[in-house]
């Protein structure tokens, strides 16, 4: 398995961060990637990788939710350019659209997205998305740059059949979190994940957020990348599909989009 997506520098995991890569391990993670979101994240995110570089990757961008912090300042591109430049940064993101909780100005969450569409361009890297209740902006935006860009995974898929087969039509990836566990939210995302080919599905915890409510209860309050496993058996319980197929497919699938130097042991 390959979790595509874990805010393992978030400061939850400071104190422990080294046992709760062996917890990965111990249930066959073969690979993480850590998901930077703004520009003192990314840092922090290449930093884990120096030190774990046969187990971590990481991303590089400016989420939604800090569009105003860096639109005011003229270098914030450049800066992030020479961060995406580097080795171990695999995809330019986590950037997109969030208008369900507007933490940045809609215009500048625009901006800067389209910003990084450009950047992804000019370095040939592919994007790791972030969109929540955009109607369909993300979609009509990505779409656009269909032939352009080398490729793009709309993490934490939670969106609606239109969107879905959108994303689907313009060759993008589609990440699933532990939102597809939750039977309170995640009713929509549970009927639509069958429709994902086995060829565009990849698996991500989002940890320390979005625990599998599949879990045994108490759930702990903090999720990290061992609990994969729980994305994972609900997914193969919706698709109908053999657990150990779809750890396989979906991590040959996170192999190829992110360029990874496949594990031999």
């Amino acid at each position: 398995m390959i979790d595509i997506g874990a805010n393992l520098g978030h400061n939850s995991f400071d104190h422990d961060l080294e046992a709760v890569l062996n917890d990965a391990k111990e249930v066959g993670i073969s690979h993480i990637l850590v998901t930077g979101t703004d520009m003192v994240g990314n840092r922090k995110a290449m930093e884990l990788v120096a030190r774990f570089p046969d187990f971590l990757s990481c991303t590089a961008g400016v989420h939604p939710h800090h569009a105003d912090e860096v639109i005011a300042s003229p270098t914030w591109l450049d800066e992030l350019k020479i961060l995406a430049l580097d080795d171990r940064v695999r995809t330019l993101g986590e950037t997109g659209l969030d208008f369900h909780r507007n933490f940045a100005e809609r215009g500048n969450q625009e901006s800067v997205f389209l910003a990084q569409l450009d950047l992804a361009e000019e370095i040939g890297k592919p994007l790791f998305v972030h969109e929540r209740d955009t109607g369909g902006r993300v979609a009509e935006l990505l779409q656009a740059r269909r032939g352009s860009i080398v490729g793009a995974v709309v993490h934490c898929f939670t969106g609606t059949r239109e969107d879905l087969a959108r994303y689907l039509d313009a060759g993008f990836m589609i990440g699933i979190t532990g939102w597809v566990c939750d039977e309170r939210r995640g009713g929509r995302l549970r009927e639509l994940v069958p429709e994902i080919p086995d060829d565009r599905l990849m698996i991500e915890t989002d940890a320390p957020y979005l625990t599998p409510r599949n879990m045994p209860r108490p759930y702990p309050r903090r999720n990290q990348p061992a609990n994969l496993v729980w994305v994972l058996t609900q997914l193969a319980e919706l698709r109908g599909q053999e657990t150990a197929f779809l750890a396989e497919v979906t991590a040959e699938n996170a192999w190829s989009f992110f360029g990874l130097e496949k594990a031999t042991s």
